[in-house]
């Protein structure tokens, strides 16, 4: 079995709210700063961002990347940003989903994306036969509300209902972003492999047991 890394960063105080989402912090939208939805968001911080992008990045280039829960789409864009072919944004909020058209319009990626108004339960069940019927992602970004840390394992097992290579590809990844007493539980095809810890927020990776456990 493949041994489960963990990584810690020291980090500060969280981030405030704010109407501000970053920037993009490398690739062909290199510095463009990004809007927020407004107060209540949780910023995908620079440091984060790069240490998540340093892991998926040699896999993105000319694959599918989706951002669930997407809210601002920092998470999209930076895959857009570093070769991903597409990137699917699926968020529900109204005013998130405008910040997401116009962070894609000032990166200039409209024409790469495709965003989804919908709640990311109601996604996952027909992902397959709309925005994904070309093939599945190399990976999935999910990052849902802190206090709602059961939709975590809810979309790790409805991407597990579908199987490897549905949603996500077998040598693909899903990576979820939570609060650090709030781990999600891995499924029986889905193994966690990797934690990336930034202060109270971890970043926990998981693959497909069949490519953990060859």
């Amino acid at each position: 079995m493949a041994r489960r890394a963990r990584h810690v960063v020291a980090t500060g105080a969280g981030p405030a709210a704010a109407t501000t989402a970053g920037r993009v912090i490398a690739g062909t939208a290199r510095g463009v700063r990004l809007i927020g939805p407004g107060e209540g968001t949780r910023p995908l911080g620079d440091r984060m961002k790069q240490s998540l992008f340093a892991i998926l990045e040699p896999a993105l280039r000319d694959r599918v990347f989706v951002d669930l829960y997407a809210g601002s789409g920092a998470a999209g864009i930076e895959a857009l940003s570093r070769g991903a072919a597409t990137a699917i944004f699926v968020e529900r909020n109204a005013r998130a989903v405008e910040s997401v058209h116009r962070n894609l319009e000032a990166t200039g990626f409209a024409g790469r994306a495709v965003v989804v108004r919908a709640s990311v339960s109601d996604w996952l069940a027909n992902a397959k036969g709309r925005e994904l019927a070309s093939g599945p992602a190399t990976a999935i970004f999910v990052d849902p509300p802190y206090d709602a840390p059961a939709e975590a394992e809810s979309s790790l097992r409805a991407i597990e209902s579908e199987g490897p290579g549905a949603i996500v590809a077998r040598d693909g990844v899903v990576v979820v972003k939570h609060f650090r007493m709030a781990e999600p539980a891995a499924t029986r095809l889905l193994r966690s492999v990797r934690e990336e810890r930034f202060g109270d927020t971890v970043l926990t990776f998981f693959r497909w047991a069949e490519e953990v456990d060859p």
